[in-house]
């Protein structure tokens, strides 16, 4: 039986000798799919997942809430002199909004003419798409009713009135302010 044994290097060294010629044939396949890999990856090192965090802080920073409003008036009202405990009811109109950017398109046929409008859009790669926003609109409230413990006395009525008026928009006649318990 005269079988050889393998060295034990052999292998090894033809395996790489193999795995180098491959590299060498597909040297530029193997180079675009690792830029395409690392062009995949990079929303996610660079943040990409954040920028829907970032917008939805954004849209919750412009459409706050009413009850935080009323929360807000009611700390500073009871800090006022001869206030004492408020609470504060706020009623809307309208509530905050967006006034987008729009694109127009207008064409004159012999049936007749046409127009189509539509959004513009902001693309930020990878298939994210944003409306380019030209205005934030701001709640329009209805009226408000302020119960504190002043609420008897004129003099508080009027500051009431007048901090009411000057956080909220509305005019003296939708303001209602009475006493509390």
């Amino acid at each position: 039986m005269n079988r050889r044994e393998p060295e034990k290097g052999s292998g090894l060294a033809l395996y790489k000798g193999r795995l180098m010629e491959l590299f060498q044939r597909y040297k530029y396949a193997l180079l675009v799919v690792a830029a395409g890999v690392v062009m995949m990856a990079l929303p996610a090192l660079s943040g990409g997942g954040e920028t829907t965090q970032a917008r939805q802080q954004s849209v919750q920073e412009v459409e706050f809430g009413t009850e935080e409003l009323e929360g807000r008036l009611e700390a500073a009202l009871s800090q006022m002199d001869g206030v004492g405990q408020a609470e504060v009811v706020l009623t809307l109109r309208s509530g905050p909004g967006q006034v987008l950017a729009q694109d127009s398109q207008n064409s004159v046929r012999e049936e007749g003419s046409e127009s189509s409008q539509s959004t513009v859009v902001l693309s930020k790669g990878s298939g994210y798409e944003e409306p380019v926003v030209l205005q934030q609109l701001s709640p329009q409230y209805q009226g408000a009713l302020v119960v504190c413990s002043g609420g008897d006395d004129p003099a508080v009525r009027l500051k009431v009135v007048e901090a009411v008026s000057a956080l909220t928009g509305l005019g003296a006649d939708k303001i209602s302010v009475s006493k509390g318990k």
